[in-house]
C-alpha cells in the first residue's frame, strides 16, 4: 500500500474522531463547545463523517483515488477556511448561507479556521507533491 494510501487511512480516522469527539463528555465544556473553542452542529459532524468516508473509500481504492482525495477535498477544506476566515462563516456546513457573513473578532475567525485551513493545506501538499514522489509504494 502507498503512503498516499495510508495517509487518506489516517484523515478518514481523523475525521471519524473529530466527528465522534462531539458527542464524549470530556472533550466538551460547560457550554458544550469543543476543547471550549468550537460549536459543532449537526451539518458540521455530518460533514466530517462524510470526508472521513471520502477518505476511506479512496484509501481502499488505489493510489489514483486517494491522490484525487486529497487534490480536490484539500482545495475545497482550503478555500472554506479562507472564506470562513474572511466572511466569519464558511460554506461546506452552509454557515455563510443561514448566517451570512459575520463581524466575528479576528481571533474567533482565525480560531475557528485555521485547523481547515492546515487540513486542507496538508491536504494539497499530499495530493500535489508528496504523491509525485510516494504514488508506487
Amino acid at each position: 500500500m502507498s503512503l498516499i494510501r495510508k495517509l487518506a487511512w489516517v484523515y478518514a480516522i481523523m475525521f471519524y474522531f473529530i466527528a465522534i469527539m462531539g458527542y464524549i463528555p470530556p472533550f466538551l465544556d460547560d457550554n458544550g463547545m469543543l476543547f471550549g473553542l468550537f460549536s459543532l452542529d449537526l451539518n458540521d459532524n455530518l460533514l466530517h463523517a462524510s470526508s472521513g468516508l471520502w477518505a476511506m473509500l479512496a484509501a481502499m481504492r488505489s493510489t489514483w483515488a486517494a491522490r484525487f482525495y486529497f487534490r480536490l477535498f484539500g482545495l475545497v477544506y482550503f478555500l472554506d477556511g479562507v472564506v470562513g476566515l474572511l466572511f466569519g462563516e464558511a460554506y461546506l456546513d452552509l454557515g455563510i448561507v443561514y448566517y451570512g457573513p459575520q463581524a466575528y473578532s479576528w481571533v474567533h475567525k482565525i480560531g475557528a479556521n485555521i485547523p481547515h485551513i492546515l487540513i486542507g493545506g496538508i491536504a494539497l501538499y499530499i495530493g500535489f507533491v508528496l504523491s509525485r514522489k510516494y504514488a508506487d509504494g
